[in-house]
């Protein structure tokens, strides 16, 4: 009976992990040096997403965004995700949008490659926006500063628009919850 039930489990669990969903922590992304950047030391933190970009009417959110990196740091990471599909508004090199970023907003937060989101999507953005992966919701990027949160466990909680800014109370509250 135990040589039964030690069979069985096993079958099950090679189905389960068979059917299991993509984890963000396993989508390679590089960072703003080009270097690998792990995701998957993020577990146990939740994760703010944002595709930025330099010359765009929301770029003053960066500065709420170091805002909750300073503030919330132990808890929170946020992820700066620089893409240029969106009116062209990211147009610099990474060397570019990192000393941009430093010089103009203090910018210590986690940055990344520059990466496409309507355009070769990137696979994070593959996760992010299509449900088969997140097992969330089908999400659209319409616009620079687009959000997402991601809990401590991986999982994709909500997806906000632009004007929605880094300090917003349903951001704090997720932060703080």
């Amino acid at each position: 009976m135990i040589k039964l039930f030690l069979i069985l489990s096993t079958l099950f669990a090679g189905v389960a992990n068979h059917n299991t969903m993509e984890s963000i922590y396993d989508i390679k992304i590089n960072d703003i040096n080009d270097k690998p950047l792990d995701l998957s030391k993020y577990k146990g933190k939740k994760i703010l997403i944002v595709n930025v970009a330099s010359e765009c009417g929301y770029t003053p959110q960066y500065k709420q965004l170091q805002e909750l990196h300073e503030k919330f740091g132990d808890k929170l990471v946020i992820l700066g995700v620089p893409c240029n599909d969106f009116g062209g508004q990211e147009p610099g090199s990474t060397t570019v949008i990192q000393t941009f970023c430093e010089i103009t907003y203090g910018i210590k937060f986690q940055m990344t490659e520059k990466v496409g989101i309507k355009q070769n999507r990137h696979p994070l953005y593959d996760w992010l926006c299509d449900k088969t992966k997140n097992g969330v919701s089908d999400n659209e990027v319409k616009w620079n500063f687009h959000k997402f949160l991601i809990d401590e466990n991986g999982n994709l909680i909500k997806s906000l628009p632009s004007k929605v800014t880094p300090l917003d109370e349903s951001i704090l509250d997720w932060v703080n919850s």
